[in-house]
């Protein structure tokens, strides 16, 4: 895009969206809000998860009561995680559920994949990868005796190819890092780090929380051994809703996770002594689900199917190239740094730019109406979920960031 972009530009580019009808879909923000750019942290709500919430509750919860767990309830876990699977995942059916939180499946996961590689000692991760990832890896080093290698990036704010096979040897177990960096977008080249991590000998867990609804994903492609991700980012199932787990059929035979619960065992409801997991992806789940929250996962992902998942990269791809000639344009003048990669290629659904006063500015565009996210040190994350904002929503409230910015 041009640097001189105007909000006649944005407007244009508004009418020509294939995905403006879309935005209709979701319920409206209140008055106060000018433009919100968090969709990358928790999405805005559908309006389908309210009318599908309350008809739970009046036919199925009130309706059924105890009943529903054996007329559907139960198998939701299952069949929604293959609907996200088919719409976002790049996943055939059966490898897929929702469960727990990111958390939890990543402990899981992590504990599964590392059981999967006895005798290996090393697990590699990144030192910008998401807090919980590091604390579960630092955990599950501590307690089984394994050893971290740590990696900084040296890609435009994020890890190469490069970077992971300069450490890749017969002693690693396990690979784990984001699909996108929460902080700066950096997008990932999961096939190729997948395939340098299996020449290798190790196996690969990916986080792909900041990437699901927002990237294109291809999980059976890249023969990726775990991943796990959030619902409540693009996918915009609600705060807390439920993560969901993926496990490559490959490795089912011989799954091993550490959270035995009653629903993961083979014929949960016989209650008998002793744990013999379920077949299958089935043995990744520990708990009695959300159903609430599974349902609202389901909204986002036929959502999700509905739009297409090229078309909304396409257009994230558009919205990063105004917000990074926007910042060209205004905001460097202004002592802001760009900390996001220029190439779409490599950047995912958020642009990060940096100014020393950057935790100040951030509260005081919320208190004007303006909500992106801050991020220590010193990044306001300007998150564009494609679906519900418009060209224009960002061109003005770039514009307030400019202006408050003075």
């Amino acid at each position: 895009m041009s640097s001189r972009t105007t909000r006649e530009d944005a407007q244009a580019f508004d009418a020509a969206d294939p995905l403006a009808p879309f935005r209709d879909r979701y319920l409206p923000q209140t008055p106060d809000v000018v433009a919100y750019l968090d969709g990358n942290s928790l999405g805005r709500p559908l309006a389908s998860i309210a009318e599908v919430w309350t008809d739970f509750v009046h036919q199925q919860w009130a309706g059924r009561l105890i009943r529903g767990w054996s007329e559907g309830w139960m198998e939701l876990p299952g069949a929604v995680g293959d609907e996200l699977a088919a719409a976002a995942l790049g996943s055939a059916a059966g490898q897929t559920v929702i469960a727990d939180s990111t958390t939890v499946n990543f402990y899981k996961a992590m504990r599964a994949a590392i059981n999967l590689r006895p005798g290996r000692r090393k697990v590699i991760i990144d030192r910008d990868n998401f807090p919980t990832n590091r604390y579960v890896v630092e955990s599950l080093v501590k307690d089984l005796g394994l050893e971290t290698i740590w990696l900084t990036g040296s890609d435009a704010g994020g890890i190469s190819v490069k970077d992971v096979e300069a450490v890749l040897d017969e002693d690693a177990a396990v690979v784990t890092m984001s699909h996108v960096a929460y902080h700066s977008g950096y997008l990932a080249d999961a096939g190729a780090i997948t395939a340098a991590a299996h020449a290798a000998g190790a196996l690969v867990v990916w986080d792909l929380c900041h990437a699901v609804g927002g990237v294109p994903i291809r999980l059976d492609e890249w023969q990726v051994d775990f991943a796990v991700g959030c619902t409540y980012k693009f996918v915009g199932a609600g705060p807390g809703a439920p993560a969901f787990s993926y496990v490559n059929s490959r490795h089912h035979e011989h799954l091993d996770q550490p959270i035995w619960g009653w629903l993961g065992r083979k014929d949960s409801f016989e209650m008998e002594q002793g744990y013999v997991p379920a077949q299958g992806i089935a043995s990744m789940i520990s708990g009695t689900p959300s159903i609430l929250g599974i349902l609202a996962v389901r909204e986002g992902a036929r959502v999700i199917a509905e739009a297409g998942i090229d078309a909304i990269r396409a257009k994230i791809v558009d919205l990063g190239e105004m917000v990074i000639a926007l910042t060209d344009e205004w905001l460097t003048p202004q002592g802001f740094g760009l900390a996001s990669p220029r190439d779409a290629g490599r950047r995912g659904g958020h642009v990060s730019i940096t100014r020393p006063d950057a935790r100040e500015l951030c509260a005081r565009l919320t208190g004007v109406g303006v909500l992106p996210d801050f991020r220590t040190p010193d990044a306001i994350r300007i998150g564009l979920s494609p679906l519900p904002i418009s060209f224009t929503e960002v061109w003005d409230a770039m514009g307030v960031i400019r202006d408050l910015s003075r």
